[in-house]
């Protein structure tokens, strides 16, 4: 392969020949250590950290690919129009939120026309675990196997919420959650509008997969 570009930043510069390698073809840790010249337990190091940052993603077979971030942007965009029809359906507030470390970025919000809302817009930036849509990110599963995550008073006084995972390879890459005040959600979020939101989940996945 080409010679890598370097900068003088090794950490870096070794990140990014990893990401290179993955893009055109997924591969393991003992195979990027011999296209790199890296050791094995370097190259460990490095995928490892990536994927923690959602730049990989290691596959069932051990194989490195480009992870969650890179699909940010299209993602956003496919889930853009789904949501403006369940904010329209439901005439609640809607937010698509993915995770950022210890915390979660809300990267599309489709806000209710109701003077009384819940609002986020996009770029809010909210610490982990409190809410549904951070119990999704984190891999809550609801325990009537619904498909919804509910929470109702735990991230805002007045303001509950229910989530569903969008899910991509196998693995949560973003939540949809509809959020309110208490009082229009009743009997509980999830029995409101729990379907209603899982279904646009689903919408969301197969337009990713197709």
């Amino acid at each position: 392969m080409a010679e890598p570009f370097t900068t003088g930043v090794g950490v870096l510069d070794r990140s990014v020949a990893i990401l290179d390698c993955v893009e055109s073809n997924p591969m393991g840790t003992s195979e990027l250590a011999r296209a790199l010249g890296l050791t094995v337990s370097t190259a460990h190091r490095l995928a490892t950290a990536l994927v923690a940052h959602g730049l990989l993603r290691r596959d069932s077979a051990g194989c490195f690919h480009l992870g969650p971030r890179f699909a940010t942007s299209e993602l956003a965009e496919t889930a853009r129009p789904v949501l403006a029809e369940l904010c329209a359906a439901a005439g609640e507030s809607v937010q698509l939120w993915v995770r950022r470390a210890d915390h979660r970025l809300c990267v599309v919000s489709i806000e209710s026309a109701e003077e009384l809302r819940a609002s986020q817009p996009v770029g809010s930036l909210l610490p982990l675990p409190r809410g549904s849509a951070a119990q999704v990110l984190l891999g809550e599963q609801n325990p009537g196997g619904h498909g919804w995550v509910e929470s109702v008073e735990a991230r805002a006084p007045g303001v509950g919420s229910v989530s569903a995972p969008v899910r991509l390879h196998g693995d949560t890459v973003a939540a949809v959650c509809l959020s309110a005040p208490t009082q229009r959600l009743q009997p509980s979020p999830g029995q409101r509008f729990g379907a209603e939101v899982v279904a646009a989940a689903a919408r969301i996945e197969a337009a990713l997969k197709s």
